[in-house]
């Protein structure tokens, strides 16, 4: 299989390298983390390099690209840990062009793709823990259309976003709807996160929506295995620059008299960094490659990639953090900072030892198929 990067690929990956190196250097980053976790104006320059836009059709507006495009963005996103959620953008592109009715895809994908509005997936409820068939949040039907009612946890820049993708059941059965923040009975209560980022916990009471889709719970776990792919690809850049981070650090770190990078225990260790590295990198491609599959070889191949990232990440992060010594704890020093991104990776979208299980129960049951 050819794992080479078109010229279009590749060109893609430098312009969002050079803006990640260019316009969002530490100093930016800090001050924005310092101002809650969320800056729209990058959002919008994300927007501007048609980012935003990247899995929505052209006659909507956008790129009209693929996974593989979402993978090539989000590891250049990853190398300078950006804090603006365009994970939950790409999420949004992909559910609203793949479930949404005509009448909504031009009302909002348009809107989405130029950056005008930011639209972050709502699905978290406390007892659920990363269950996507478990939802207490009720919806309900009149003449003058639906209804929600929810308490959901931990959306991406939710008191900044305008408007949120919630599931609610019908009937017992799950559907997606499209809720705008500032539609009445809305209420959302923002904090910052471990990484430096921002969320919000939503609050619904009979809030007006628009519904997307009653094959919810379908929708959802695809809009999630977007989430995953992307998580993936921006843990793969994460790790690639924590470990450049480290190999520098260790040539100029010096103890008697040399460079700490000449210590074998420590080339050995920095080969088991690199060793994990690049599992994950070859996961996070066969995550992206087989986000088009169908539902269940691509649930399956999903739930892989997130455990072997999970991994990987954890095991990265600590080895960083040890091989640099009580400087990689400190505030002041950027590789800190790749520690506490790479921890909120390893639980987003479901953490290590749920995709384990999730990988388990389904190669029990394709036993079960072939007994």
């Amino acid at each position: 299989m050819d794992f080479d990067f078109s010229d279009d690929q590749e060109q893609l990956r430098d312009a969002v390298r050079k803006w990640v190196d260019k316009g969002y250097d530490f100093e930016r980053r800090r001050k924005t983390v310092a101002a809650g976790g969320f800056d729209r104006a990058a959002y919008n320059e994300l927007a501007e390099l048609g980012l935003a836009g990247l899995y929505i059709s052209e006659t909507d507006g956008g790129m009209g690209m693929g996974p593989v495009e979402g993978m090539v963005v989000m590891e250049e996103l990853g190398r300078g840990i950006v804090l603006e959620p365009l994970t939950q953008t790409l999420i949004a592109g992909g559910v609203l062009s793949g479930y949404g009715s005509d009448a909504l895809k031009a009302q909002w994908l348009p809107k989405i793709a130029s950056g005008e509005t930011l639209v972050v997936l709502a699905y978290q409820e406390r007892k659920a823990r990363y269950r996507l068939d478990v939802c207490e949040a009720k919806a309900t039907h009149s003449s003058a259309g639906w209804s929600l009612s929810a308490t959901k946890d931990m959306a991406p820049a939710g008191d900044h976003a305008d408007a949120f993708i919630v599931p609610a059941t019908v009937d017992g059965t799950i559907a997606l709807f499209l809720v705008e923040r500032n539609a009445s009975g809305v209420t959302t209560r923002g904090y910052g996160t471990q990484d430096g980022a921002r969320a919000a916990d939503l609050q619904l009471v009979n809030a007006p929506a628009s519904l997307i889709t009653t094959d919810g719970l379908a929708a959802l776990e695809h809009a999630i295995d977007i989430g995953i792919a992307a998580a993936c690809a921006e843990a793969v850049g994460v790790m690639d620059k924590t470990v450049a981070i480290t190999a520098e650090y260790m040539n100029t770190r010096k103890q008697f008299g040399v460079a700490i990078s000449s210590f074998q225990a420590l080339r050995h260790r920095m080969a088991d960094v690199k060793m994990q590295l690049e599992l994950a990198r070859s996961m996070s491609y066969y995550a992206s490659l087989k986000l088009n599959a169908p539902a269940d070889e691509r649930r399956r191949a999903l739930s892989r990639a997130k455990y072997q990232l999970g991994t990987s990440m954890r095991f990265v992060g600590q080895q960083a953090v040890q091989l640099h010594g009580g400087i990689g704890v400190t505030d002041e020093y950027i590789v800190s900072h790749y520690f506490k991104k790479l921890t909120q990776l390893e639980m987003t979208f479901g953490d290590t030892l749920h995709h384990l299980g999730e990988v388990s129960a389904r190669m029990q049951d394709t036993a079960g198929v072939f007994a």
